[in-house]
């Protein structure tokens, strides 16, 4: 905690330029506080900037009343984290510790003054960023929830709160912490601030942070993005960059299918290797920097033409969003296999995705990747760090057509990981959580211990919402440029409309070419958008 807590200090001691100051002066209000006056509490809307002048603002604890960390923030520095950009609640409480001078500044003034002054920008982001990172790094949050180790729903809402970069406490229902929140005898599910959730949904939680207002949802806009994959991101930051207003809309997590990897070492700048949650998050900022709106969960049902060559977008929710075009990024997801008890066991061994979260429900244990691609491989690669052993069923008799050469040599030599080719999953058992597969090989019947099953396979474009509005192939993915009469690569059979990234017939499935269709596209959005707007 000490750690966390220095850490935290000297990444938050960014200063701001003397001219940077001067500048938000000219939309601030000086304002003067007395000690203990709460400047915002978890689950606010982080509507003001707020930069020190004279004193200290720290955080407390709403529910003891006692300062929560070991520092403070003095002059020069500033409040708010990455949330902040986007216009979502607050997960701490702040309260003066003394006498206390600030500017106090409208968040809409502020985010234009960094669109104005990239150094300025550079500055709050990274210091905005380093807090997230350092709160999610040591479980420091006012979110806490209770019981996943033990409850799918609560585990389900973990999930999505880890992909989403979201800080969050995780509590087992026997620990003393979780008597001390939520009483004596406390129940699996969500707390925040006073609020208690014990049927959690994602969309619930969504809302008790301020998701809905996070979205800013904007009636209309000159671009609609579906999906928040590298391809949706991408096209996200290259539509603000260009001065498209822009509405990003997700499913489930930014990051799509590429942010349930652990690690990609195949792209570009990254020597090291990087989580294709990082990836895409780094992605995500960017695109808040520039104005871009992201909105989830939600998901789109409906997509029809209206007057004046625009698009009128229906989602889960009853909200309406008129675009003067769409980019479809929802990319594809692995199928539902065919296995004896899988509604038994989603959420409790079997999972379509390999990260933090995932691998420390079978951590020590043998586990199962299904799958022969490369998010098969380098979900393999990670889960053998901590598993008992990794055993990887492919459906071919070799790795050779789906997987890159590196990574499968990589499985091939580690004596962690054993691959079984021509070999599928039957079916599932156990007492309430995962203990075995049943297996068919070429040898015949048998049986495996598994307490993970990690599905990688049998990718499905998601396209089922279009309602035949675009020109599909016969497998259901979005047919552009020549195949599909668009007037651009991208562009699919309605004019205004294009698709990038996994979804797109004819892709590339990797992350790179995602990203490049994602920012190559917005050129001819752009185009597409000012053409109809000077239209007569």
């Amino acid at each position: 905690m000490e750690s966390f807590a220095a850490d935290l200090a000297q990444m938050t001691r960014t200063p701001l330029a003397d001219s940077h100051v001067a500048a938000l002066r000219t939309v601030s209000e000086e304002v003067t506080l007395e000690a203990g006056t709460v400047v915002i509490r978890p689950g606010q809307p982080q509507t003001r900037f707020v930069y020190l002048l004279e004193g200290s603002i720290e955080v407390f604890d709403t529910r003891t009343g006692e300062a929560y960390l070991p520092f403070f923030l003095g002059p020069g520095q500033f409040t708010g984290e990455i949330a902040f950009l986007n216009g979502a609640v607050a997960s701490f409480a702040l309260r003066t510790r003394e006498r206390t001078r600030i500017l106090s500044a409208p968040r809409e003034d502020v985010l234009r003054l960094m669109a104005k002054i990239p150094e300025m920008s550079d500055i709050i982001i990274s210091v905005f960023a380093a807090r997230r990172r350092r709160q999610i790094e040591a479980g420091q949050s006012s979110l806490i929830l209770i019981g996943a180790d033990s409850d799918r729903g609560v585990r389900r809402i973990e999930s999505f709160l880890g992909r989403n970069k979201v800080p969050f406490q995780a509590l087992a229902v026997d620990d003393p912490a979780a008597r001390d929140h939520a009483g004596p005898d406390p129940r699996p599910g969500v707390l925040f601030d006073g609020h208690y959730l014990d049927a959690p949904t994602p969309d619930a939680v969504a809302r008790l942070l301020g998701f809905d207002q996070a979205c800013g949802l904007l009636s209309t806009t000159d671009v609609l993005i579906v999906g928040g994959g590298p391809g949706g991101v991408a096209a996200a930051v290259y539509a603000g960059a260009e001065g498209l207003s822009a509405v990003l809309v997700e499913e489930m997590a930014v990051g799509g299918q590429a942010g349930t990897s652990s690690r990609i070492e195949n792209y570009m700048g990254f020597p090291t290797g990087i989580s294709g949650g990082d990836l895409v998050w780094r992605g995500e900022i960017q695109a808040m920097k520039f104005g871009t709106r992201f909105v989830l969960p939600r998901r789109v049902i409906g997509l029809e033409r209206i007057a004046g060559g625009r698009f009128l977008a229906s989602l889960d929710d009853g909200t309406q969003i008129d675009a003067g075009a769409v980019v479809i990024a929802t990319g594809v997801q692995y199928r539902r296999l065919p296995w004896d008890r899988l509604d038994d066991f989603e959420g409790a061994g079997v999972y379509y995705a390999a990260t933090e979260t995932e691998a420390r429900y079978c951590r020590e244990d043998p586990v199962v990747v299904v799958g022969g691609g490369n998010s098969a491989g380098q979900a393999a690669m990670f889960l053998c760090r901590t598993s008992a052993h990794v055993h990887v069923f492919v459906r071919g008799t070799s790795l050779a057509a789906s997987m890159s050469d590196y990574l499968s040599h990589r499985l091939e030599s580690d004596p962690n990981i054993t691959l079984h080719y021509q070999t599928e999953i039957t079916g599932l058992s156990g007492d309430g959580s995962l203990s075995q597969v049943a297996i068919k090989t070429p040898e015949g019947a048998s049986a495996l211990e598994a307490r993970g099953v990690f599905v990688m396979v049998g990718a499905a474009p998601n396209t089922g919402w279009l309602s035949e509005l675009v020109a599909l192939d016969s497998r259901g993915f979005v047919l552009t440029g020549k195949d599909a009469a668009g007037r651009t690569e991208f562009e699919t059979s309605v004019p205004g409309i294009f698709a990038v990234g996994d979804v797109r017939a004819g892709s590339v499935k990797r992350v790179a070419s995602a990203v490049g269709e994602g920012s190559v596209t917005i050129s001819s959005v752009w185009t597409h958008v000012k053409e109809a707007q000077d239209a007569p």
